[in-house]
């Protein structure tokens, strides 16, 4: 890529830039109340959190929402692109905090000891499905690109240590951010109203006060309940320990699981001393993340060495698990005593080696408790279930012990205890009804000590499982375990057959140095699920477009699963509960409804933090929830207020005419939380105003780096600014563009955006190019037939590409807006090279309609050419839509097939030049390339052929719209006595008509095309004759043929060629004036020829010799002496006389004849200025 290039772009972009500025181009109100409405267009994008630069993942999501902006106004609509900066929750304030204690503990600039690699953690023995209410990583993990402290991540941002000290105080982090976030999207050229951007937190009173007001009508409606929720909690401190809280831990957050009651039979001597026991039933409990699976379970394991305690439960029930467990228990309400750890007996698992079990739903009466080394107490309750068909782990541990006497001996187990067989439960697509011995077999794994096999083997299986996988047993038989899981939990909870229990999901240590659990703590929480909240979110789900069916359904399945949701918090940055200000509104709980506070942010501050006011002196205390209930419209009656009524109307319209949001573009992952609260929340606060709910959400999948996934860690990463600064805005706006439409993830390639860069910059030479050859363009009122083919398919591409923006298929619009569209105009421009050259009507329309056909993708270049170039007085963001005509798709198809059959005797002619058989024609001698052709066409069918088509056509329609299996067309096809003679044709061509019927439906039955293919030929013969580099060239039609092949094989719309070599002499062509870099060249002349003839071959044949140059032949008047008398340089065409275009060259006995006198082997060229 040429830096001189990206240099002048970034040169364009910054001009257009001040431009949109100065004319205020994004700035949009709504249109005074009274009069006919506009069509509006509001888009909205999850605002991004504070406490870093953008990357391209974030611009990726982005791009979407700005496309969709730019395409619109082209469209007529008033469109608002909101941007909001967000700064709620505790990400902050822990960093905050931590570049704090940094400074306390390593002082300044801080000296950190040498890190070591964490120890990895302990594989779990099931895969682990992530919550779907949360990322697969965290946010703080993935900023902190392995680095361990925070002082180092901020120094990964290009902050010097002098600065890094300020953003120990939160404020900085509001100060410094939200500006250089800013700067960035304008660099971008986004079409945003900066006039209503903010930040959150209530350091912005306006919007503290807005999300109060949310909080009381959620309140009064019921939404916002208090109770225990589940949260990351020291015992020893005797409180939640949040992330600033934990010397290790940082995002961690609970896990849920089933824990399986499975009871005692007869109660081994470890047990039966216990007197608590003997009264009272004894279950081992199991942890499990799999309760569909408890139909299969053959046995339990445990850890020999493990440690293992009694402790009493709530029911009055004796269970056995770890300590660290029970400790988790007793915090959860679990146990007899709340917070209290009261331990009945303490054993080695060693001693409860096989104990006879009744488990819940599994189809053996009795199951053996066995030894399993690999069992640890740092995860679980240490007492594992298994099921050897779908747990390869399971699997390959119960061949061990089958397969280990010794083993067996050593731990008392009999063969009784381990004649078991894997149960089949779930049919696995790929794995079938055994995912786990399957696996095992394909993967060659033969014991627990193959444990990378086996990790790869549990996550393929598992996941897949619980995805596709189908229950085969039990009640719920033929339904897909995603969609049964939770079912069979809550029937196993309700027959008090399991319990549910939570645990940290990894390690935390507060640091107070003591190990954290999972508690139930007092919260307040939103009352998502309740029946009558969700069935109107489902309402407005079914009226969201959603653009992508995957999205719909993961909507669906997030309404069945998701239930109360902790709204509230202790520690961070944000609003405070209004009617407990003891408790913050957490940070996904203050961003549901904000797109409503973008209508009327611009009225209420001048600034992010609305520290200065607004023109109309209101103070965050006048906005009262009576003045918001009246601006967004939950009340006709102004309250009795000090804001001036007029001012009170402007802000109500406001919201009136921009809501609802049309469109919310997002990250897939936010549907399981953030997108799915928006629909909750919007529901509740306009819960009779549907038509205010939100219309539209596109989500995307993540964007990868050239097909790598982004990662500080890794090094590929870039950021928004480094996208910029390397390729510029609308070369990176391409290639985003270019990275894909689907909920799959996308992929950014820097070679499409090192490439836009010479894309764009050639498009601008383009069009300067085009406006200078503009005075000799050809400008008659006809046009020729490549004029007529691609003005139709300019208004195919325009309405392709209409469609693919209005589908927000943005790869898809690039495709048919530039990168076809500009092809088409290229090979337009090669095909009238020579018949006649450019019309300029058609490159007016072209560059016309190129420039706003793109200018959502790229408005910089598109901008700069629309005013700079094309000479027009406003923006392009300002100008329409082109307007269209219905396509021609005969002109179309004509055009297509010219390029196809152009295509096709390029490839006829290699052919031709490439020797068939070495053996007989030597290598060392040139083949000698065709100077002639014949271009045959089929007016129809050959009759055989137009039988199969007719008797085909006739089998469709009686088959409702759709050809019967080839075996019935063949025995249909058999019975026609015309056709015996072409037995071995006949389905073979059958088979081909199948293939069009595929692609273009009944016209595939056509025995004719929908063009007249001579005439298009004929009309284009100079464009044939000249990419073939043939000196002449005809059409004939194949039924004058005396060849039978071509008669029987040339069909409609596949033209044939033969190719000739006609007799000529080479003759060498010289100019005579010096220092002009022309000097001579061989040529060959044919018989019939003329100077025009000879003069265009020159030009086709030799670079050096332009088609603007005008040359004129002259021949020796003594064709014998002339060559050899020393020329002249003062009268260089002494003894030559000038050869006429009228004159004809004669091929006669080998040697040419111009005007009837012998022209010898020379002949002079000039170049007239």
């Amino acid at each position: 890529m040429s830096r001189k290039k990206l240099d002048i772009l970034l040169e364009i972009e910054l001009q257009v830039q001040e431009k949109w500025e100065k004319d205020k181009v994004f700035e949009e109100d709504a249109p005074p109340a009274g009069g006919n409405d506009e069509p509006k267009y509001l888009v909205t994008f999850p605002y991004p959190y504070m406490n870093g630069r953008l990357h391209l993942g974030h611009t990726f999501t982005i791009s979407k929402a700005e496309f969709a902006v730019g395409y619109q106004r082209l469209k007529g609509k008033r469109c608002l692109f909101p941007f909001g900066l967000h700064c709620t929750g505790m990400p902050i304030k822990a960093s905050a905090d931590k570049l704090l204690r940094e400074l306390q503990e390593f002082g300044f600039p801080p000296q950190f000891p040498e890190t070591q690699a964490e120890e990895a953690p302990v594989a779990s023995s099931e895969p682990i499905i992530v919550d779907k209410s949360k990322g697969k990583k965290s946010k703080a993990t993935a900023k902190a690109g392995g680095f361990k402290y925070q002082w180092q991540i901020m120094r990964s941002l290009g902050l010097q240590d002098e600065e890094i000290k300020q953003f120990t105080d939160t404020n900085h982090w509001l100060d410094y951010f939200p500006p250089a976030t800013k700067r960035d999207l304008q660099r971008v050229g986004l079409h945003v109203d900066w006039r209503r951007s903010f930040i959150t937190t209530n350091r912005n009173a306006y919007y503290d006060s807005f999300v109060r007001w949310q909080f009381l009508r959620l309140k009064e409606r019921g939404k916002v309940a208090f109770g225990k929720r589940y949260t990351i909690y020291s015992p020893k401190d005797g409180q939640p320990c949040m992330d600033h809280d934990r010397a290790s831990g940082e995002g961690v957050a609970p896990q849920e699981y089933t824990l399986i009651k499975m009871r005692v039979v007869e109660l081994p001597s470890a047990l039966a001393a216990l007197k608590s026991a003997a009264s009272r039933p004894v279950f081992l409990v199991a942890a499990t993340l799999r309760p569909e699976t408890m139909y299969g379970q053959t046995n339990c394991w445990l850890g020999p060495d493990v440690s293992y305690v009694a402790v009493q439960s709530r029911r009055d029930e004796v269970f056995v698990c770890t300590r660290r467990s029970a400790t988790n228990m007793a915090y959860q309400g679990i146990l007899k005593k709340d917070n209290v750890v009261e331990v009945l007996g303490e054993f080695k698992g060693s001693q409860l080696m096989g104990v006879k079990l009744s488990a819940p739903m599994t189809t053996y009466q009795v199951i053996y408790t066995l030894p399993m080394l690999t069992v640890k107490d740092d995860k679980g309750t240490g007492v594992v279930t298994s099921v050897p068909s779908d747990s390869p782990d399971d699997y390959a541990a119960l061949n061990d012990i089958k397969n280990k006497p010794a083993l067996r001996e050593k731990y008392g187990v009999t063969e009784e205890m381990v004649a078991v067989e894997p149960v089949p439960i779930i049919d696995v697509p790929e794995y079938g009804s055994l995912s786990a011995p399957s696996i095992c077999q394909k993967m060659g794994i033969k014991s627990q000590n193959d444990k990378d096999k086996l990790t790869e083997a549990k996550e393929k299986v598992y996941l897949k499982g619980f995805y596709e996988g189908v229950l085969l047993v039990g009640e719920h038989k033929g339904k897909k375990i995603q969609d049964v899981k939770k079912t069979i939990q809550d029937a196993l909870v309700s027959k008090n057959e399991a319990v549910m229990y939570q645990e940290p999901e990894k390690l935390v240590m507060s640091r107070s140095g003591e190990e954290c659990v999972v508690a139930l703590c007092d919260q307040w929480y939103l009352t998502y699920g309740e029946p009558k909240w969700r069935q109107q979110a489902q309402t407005a789900l079914e009226n969201l477009d959603t653009f992508h069916d995957e999205v719909r359904k993961n909507f669906e399945h997030t309404l069945d699963w998701l239930k109360e949701y902790a709204c509230s918090r202790t520690y961070g940055l944000g609003t405070k509960l209004p009617w407990d200000e003891a408790w913050l509104i957490e940070s996904l709980s203050d961003s549901t409804i904000y797109m409503a506070y973008y209508s009327v942010a611009h009225i209420l501050q001048r600034n992010f933090d609305g520290s200065q006011g607004n023109e109309h002196n209101i103070k965050a205390e006048h906005m009262t929830p009576e003045v918001w209930d009246y601006v967004f419209c939950q009340t006709d009656k102004i309250t009795k207020t000090s804001i001036k009524h007029d001012v009170l109307r402007k802000m109500r319209r406001e919201f009136e005419y921009w809501y609802p949001v049309d469109l919310r573009v997002s990250g897939k992952d936010l549907i399981q939380n953030h997108l799915t609260y928006y629909l909750y929340n919007h529901c509740a606060i306009w819960p009779k105003q549907p038509k205010l709910w939100p219309q539209g959400i596109r989500a995307n999948g993540h964007l990868l780096l050239n097909s790598e996934k982004m990662s500080k860690s890794t090094g590929n990463f870039m950021t928004l600014a480094d996208a910029l600064d390397k390729y510029g805005a609308d070369a990176m706006r391409l290639a985003l563009a270019n990275a894909g439409d689907s909920i799959e993830d996308a992929n950014f390639e820097t070679t499409v955006a090192d490439s836009a860069v010479l894309r764009l910059w050639t498009f601008v030479e383009l069009v300067k190019e085009l406006i200078a050859e503009m005075p000799t363009m050809r400008t008659d009122q006809t046009f020729n037939v490549s004029d007529k083919m691609f003005l139709a398919e300019m208004d195919l591409k325009i309405r392709e590409s209409d469609e693919n923006y209005s589908g927000l298929l943005f790869k898809e619009a690039l495709r048919t807006s530039y990168f076809e569209y500009s092809n088409l105009f290229h090979q337009y421009r090669e095909r009238v090279s020579v018949d006649g050259g450019l019309h300029k009507k058609v490159v007016e329309r072209y560059l016309d309609t190129q420039v706003r056909i793109l200018s959502p993708i790229c408005p910089h270049v598109c901008d700069y050419v629309w005013r700079d170039l094309l000479d027009n007085k406003t923006s392009v963001l300002r100008t329409k839509w082109p307007e269209s005509s219905e396509p021609q798709l005969a002109l179309v198809k004509a055009s297509s097939y010219l390029a196809d059959i152009s295509h096709t005797f390029r490839l006829r002619m290699k052919s031709a030049m490439t020797s068939k058989n070495k053996k007989v024609i030597d290598s060392s001698k040139n083949i000698e390339k065709p100077s002639h052709g014949t271009i045959w066409v089929a007016k129809s069918y050959p009759d055989w052929q137009s039988s199969i088509l007719a008797k085909m056509e006739q089998m469709y329609v009686s088959n409702g719209n759709a050809l019967p299996d080839n075996k019935v067309i063949s025995q249909a096809l058999a019975g026609v006595p015309d056709l015996k003679k072409y037995s071995k044709k006949v389905m073979p061509f059958a088979q081909t008509v199948r293939e069009r019927v595929v692609l273009s439906g009944t016209s595939a039955f056509k025995n004719t095309v929908d063009f007249d293919e001579a005439q298009i030929i004929r009309e284009s013969i100079g464009y044939l004759r000249e990419t073939l580099e043939l000196e002449f060239l005809e059409v004939k039609w194949t039924d004058t043929c005396d060849d039978d092949r071509i008669k029987s094989d040339v069909i409609p719309g596949e033209p044939f060629m033969t190719f000739t070599s006609a007799p000529h002499v080479v003759t060498s062509v010289i100019n005579p004036v010096a220092h002009t870099a022309l000097f001579s060249y061989l040529l060959p002349v044919f018989d019939q020829d003329c100077a025009s003839r000879i003069v265009a071959r020159m030009v086709r044949r030799e670079k050096a010799i332009k088609p603007s140059m005008k040359i004129s032949l002259y021949r020796y008047t003594d064709p014998v002496m002339g060559p050899r008398v020393i020329p002249n340089m003062s009268d260089i065409l002494r003894g030559t006389e000038l050869i006429k275009d009228s004159d004809v060259f004669v091929l006669k006995n080998d040697s040419i004849y111009v005007a009837g006198k012998p022209l010898g082997e020379k002949m002079l060229f000039l170049v007239s200025p």
